[in-house]
């Protein structure tokens, strides 16, 4: 299989009274069609390291490649295009616009990357269908549960058909259920060859992952117990 991501000396530091090194050295690859669990206690790094993989945040040093191609050579022009086409990440919460109906939510992030309007409405209904929400089209997120509002968000980080999807504790919040439903998304993403890191506390979520990739001081391990 193809490297999608490829870490070489990867590191984040930041200065708060002191120096403080939050990642060390990180050198990972991973491969399209892998879904990967990022496991590591609150404040060792996880989600630095998901926002650095986004091309959000700036290693402070080490390179980051993304289907081979150096991201330290990206303008911020070219780093937008590749998170509006190839790159899309789920927060634990949601982020969703408030004043902004499920499919406008959803659609938005197709008509931001320049698709046609009509093109982009069709294709959110169908998405939105896709994870059990052709009801909820009209509602405005207040008036959805928690976990729809995730499943909100993980169809509009999938609309534009990323390959690689990034999702920070994305089930943090929800009941047993609805983690299930939302986790069994990330499967069908795996099988049409998409990339999934996940950031999660959820042991048997944890366990259906290809492998798992721990935190600990500084290091990311990869690990298959």
């Amino acid at each position: 299989m193809t490297n999608i991501i490829k870490t070489v000396n990867l590191s984040k530091s930041f200065f708060l009274k002191k120096n403080l090194n939050i990642l060390k050295k990180i050198n990972i690859e991973i491969k399209k069609g892998e879904l990967v669990a990022l496991l590591g206690p609150s404040g060792s790094g996880k989600s630095t390291f998901l926002h650095m993989i986004a091309l959000l945040d700036q290693p402070s040093n080490g390179e980051i490649f993304f289907e081979g191609k150096k991201t330290s050579l990206m303008n911020d022009v070219e780093k937008d295009e590749m998170r509006g086409k190839k790159i899309s990440i789920v927060y634990q919460q949601n982020n969703l616009l408030n004043d902004f109906t499920s499919l406008e939510n959803v659609a938005i992030a197709m008509i931001s990357s320049g698709k046609n309007k009509d093109f982009a409405i069709n294709t959110a209904k169908k998405i939105l269908k896709k994870v059990g929400l052709s009801k909820r089209l009209d509602h405005f997120p207040n008036d959805l549960s928690v976990g729809e509002q995730q499943r909100v968000a993980i169809a509009r980080a999938a609309i534009n058909k990323p390959q690689l999807i990034l999702a920070d504790e994305p089930t943090g919040s929800l009941d047993q259920s609805t983690a299930k439903e939302i986790f069994n998304l990330f499967l069908k993403f795996k099988s049409q060859n998409r990339s999934i890191i996940y950031a999660t506390h959820n042991r048997e979520l944890v366990d259906k992952a290809d492998y798992k990739l721990k935190i600990i001081d500084g290091n990311i391990r990869r690990s298959n117990e």
